[in-house]
């Protein structure tokens, strides 16, 4: 699904994040990517979403080489992102306004795509009742929640059938029940969709709960990926247990050693 080769990314003042970096992603595979503040976690979600560019090396999406947002991948910042003059139902509807603005361009929308009125509206309306913020689809933003409004972007993101779904710290503003709630609606859809999924997050245990692999980028230039096989993912019952407990004492371990030896270590731990 994705194949990241000999990637390397430096800031203008010539920090350099990424340098020879590549690692693959598989289709139908969860992934979290955790680190430090400033190491590179965002500027990695963004190349891949075509936001951000590479200054050198290639990052492959299904074969095809990555120069600008393409129209399959779905993408869920942290502040929402929604129109605080539209309804929730409009705000979700937004993507599909776009797409026929641009129609069949395989740009800005699917190169296949087939506008049917009926059947987008039938969508919009699982999304939000999926997501159990159907019954406020007349409200505006301004109005709901965070953990609300968290859930009407995802929905706007949804609707558009995405094969890939970047989300960037998604829950961190929330409060800690509905943010592992929101994890496990995640949770829940990645078990059902086997929807290709990429998240980044500060949190530990989000890590270890939503990624099926986790990679753990470094404060320093990252140049081999450290990459954990994570078979916790989706056990959102287990976080008092010892084995959940430990793979984030690991976790926890590697971020505050940031020493190679100890990512050699970890590097494929199951």
């Amino acid at each position: 699904m994705i194949s990241i080769s000999d990637l390397s990314f430096q800031y203008g003042d010539g920090t350099n994040l990424f340098c020879d970096f590549s690692f693959h992603v598989k289709r139908g595979e969860s992934w979290t990517i955790i680190g430090p503040s400033g190491c590179g976690k965002t500027t990695l979600l963004f190349l891949i979403a075509g936001l951000n560019h590479p200054t050198t090396g290639k990052i492959l999406i299904d074969g095809k080489s990555i120069e600008r947002p393409r129209p399959s991948t779905g993408l869920v910042l942290q502040d929402h992102g929604l129109l605080p003059w539209a309804t929730v139902e409009k705000n979700c509807r937004l993507g599909l306004e776009i797409r026929k603005f641009y129609g069949p361009d395989g740009k800005h929308s699917p190169s296949d795509l087939r506008p049917d009125e009926k059947e987008e509206q039938e969508r919009v309306e699982h999304w939000l009742s999926w997501l159990g913020i159907d019954h406020l689809k007349s409200m505006f933003p301004s109005q709901l929640s965070r953990g609300q409004r968290q859930r009407a972007a995802i929905a706007r993101t949804l609707v558009l059938q995405p094969d890939l779904l970047l989300m960037d710290e998604p829950f961190s503003a929330l409060d800690a029940p509905i943010r592992e709630e929101l994890q496990w609606v995640m949770n829940g859809f990645h078990r059902e969709s086997g929807l290709t999924s990429l998240t980044v997050t500060h949190d530990i245990e989000e890590a270890v709960v939503l990624g099926e692999k986790i990679l753990v980028l470094g404060n320093r230039c990252n140049r081999e990926p450290v990459v954990i096989v994570n078979h916790l993912s989706g056990m959102l019952d287990s976080r008092k247990n010892p084995e959940f407990i430990q793979r984030c004492e690991e976790l926890k371990d590697i971020l505050v050693s940031n020493k190679q030896g100890v990512f050699n270590d970890m590097s494929g731990a199951q």
